[in-house]
């Protein structure tokens, strides 16, 4: 069976995997940008404890395989606190959180590329350190490392394929599925490859005219 022809006998099969691959990448990328602008604060804290925690954290997120991670969050937990997440939940926490390990160093350095100028201007105009990190920094931080917060959603997408081990029915499942039904042990999975390209491909040519678009807005 040809490509074409089996995209459009198992299109629900593809379509749905598209739809949780999709679902994923949004919420981890959402929580982990409130978590990993958390943790990048941690990290620039003045108190060393609290600088230790949030080095720990990105240090262990980053040093360990995402599928360990993974199934420590779906089976470790369940057998140790009785937690048991479903697929769907065990596949978003373990994005999110290693997600924020990433953004959380990309949040670090766009605080920190602010012209130091900028927070002590505040501070003269009454500020205290925590609005001026609020109001005047993170605004600015945030609008300098877009265009990184995207690319980390791209890799999001790659990454999610990983979920398929604890039988999350994204692209990966799904193109398991298909093959279980077919036996043909190709054509599922270069589909589904063609569809991570167009959806990558897609995200970062639109990824690439917002970051024009945000230099023009600069340099006027």
């Amino acid at each position: 069976m040809d490509l074409i022809s089996m995209f459009m006998e198992y299109k629900g099969y593809f379509l749905a995997g598209v739809q949780y691959t999709l679902l994923l990448a949004a919420i981890s990328v959402v929580c982990g940008f409130f978590l990993g602008l958390i943790i990048a604060l941690l990290r620039m804290s003045p108190w060393g404890i609290v600088r230790f925690l949030g080095h720990a954290w990105v240090e262990f997120l980053r040093g360990t395989p995402m599928m360990v991670q993974l199934l420590i969050i779906h089976y470790g937990f369940a057998f140790m606190f009785d937690i048991n997440f479903s697929p769907i939940q065990s596949g978003a926490i373990t994005l999110s959180i290693n997600s924020s390990a990433y953004l959380a160093e990309i949040f670090r350095a766009g605080i920190q590329g602010v012209d130091r100028g900028q927070g002590e201007a505040a501070r003269s105009l009454g500020m205290t350190k925590g609005m001026a990190m609020r109001h005047i920094i993170i605004p600015q931080a945030i609008k300098s490392v877009l265009p990184a917060i995207g690319n980390e959603f791209i890799t999001i997408i790659k990454e999610s394929s990983i979920v398929s081990i604890i039988g999350t029915a994204e692209l990966i499942f799904q193109a398991q599925s298909v093959v279980t039904i077919t036996y043909d042990g190709m054509t599922p999975y270069l589909i589904i490859a063609i569809m991570y390209f167009i959806l990558t491909f897609t995200l970062s040519r639109i990824l690439g005219v917002f970051e024009r678009k945000l230099k023009t807005s600069d340099h006027r």
